[in-house]
């Protein structure tokens, strides 16, 4: 009897094994084609800038704003990449913006409200940002496709802020530091050979930004803010045009 039931033994084993081994490895049959080829070159540059002016403005329990804002921000790009479809590389940012208030006031009652006169606010900030993508092709497609990009960002500014005029004037220095570390998808179209259109958003990431205030030179704060991001960020769009050289 256990001479029997260690034979039984041994024939499931042995059947269990040829089963296991006649198995065909699964295949899903999708195929990645050499969409950026090794040994390119990749650069680029976006460049964002907007201005607005307005006379007597109101909105809402704003009234009577009078002045005007401009924003400008460029970034070049180099990229290397290293491997069919992998690219290693970086970035650098500048961004400027200006708000010139000549007027304006806050409205919340008929006994409440805060007025502004002559707030000038000026802001410079510059940013460094090593980059990795991995690029997908749409199918077979060589002009259509996707890219992967994950960023890690080290950069900082300054910002100077005034009110009023005279003897009423105040004002505030700042300067800060900024970390960013985010996963930024996009799509890449291909005019031709070498010059190609990108749009990316941000998705995914983690910010630091440390804040020191200085105000009419005598009072200093600090400031230290956080955040992760686990949502499209529509604000965090950007355009661009690409060369693959």
């Amino acid at each position: 009897m256990k001479q029997f039931g260690r034979t039984l033994m041994v024939t499931i084993l042995l059947s269990v094994a040829a089963g296991i081994s006649a198995q065909v490895p699964f295949k899903r049959g999708l195929e990645q084609i050499s969409f950026v080829p090794k040994g390119q070159w990749i650069t680029g540059i976006s460049v964002n800038y907007s201005q607005s002016k307005q006379d007597d403005y109101q909105f809402l329990i704003v009234e009577g704003i009078s002045g005007d804002t401009y924003s400008f921000k460029v970034s070049p790009m180099l990229m290397y990449c290293f491997k069919d479809n992998l690219a290693a590389g970086g970035k650098f940012t500048y961004n400027r913006s200006q708000v010139k208030m000549e007027s304006g006031s806050v409205i919340i009652d008929s006994d409440t409200s805060y007025d502004v006169d002559n707030l000038y606010s000026v802001t410079n900030n510059y940013y460094a940002t090593a980059a990795f993508r991995n690029y997908i092709s749409l199918g077979n497609s060589a002009r259509f496709g996707f890219f992967n990009e994950v960023q890690l960002q080290l950069g900082g500014g300054q910002s100077k802020l005034s009110n009023g005029s005279g003897i009423d004037l105040t004002g505030t220095y700042e300067r800060n530091f900024n970390l960013n570390v985010g996963l930024a998808p996009g799509m890449i179209m291909f005019l031709n050979n070498y010059s190609a259109l990108e749009v990316n958003v941000g998705v995914l990431g983690f910010s630091y930004t440390h804040t020191k205030a200085t105000t009419d030179q005598i009072y200093v704060a600090h400031r230290n803010s956080q955040s992760a991001n686990f949502k499209i960020n529509l604000f965090s769009i950007t355009f661009g045009v690409a060369f693959y050289l």
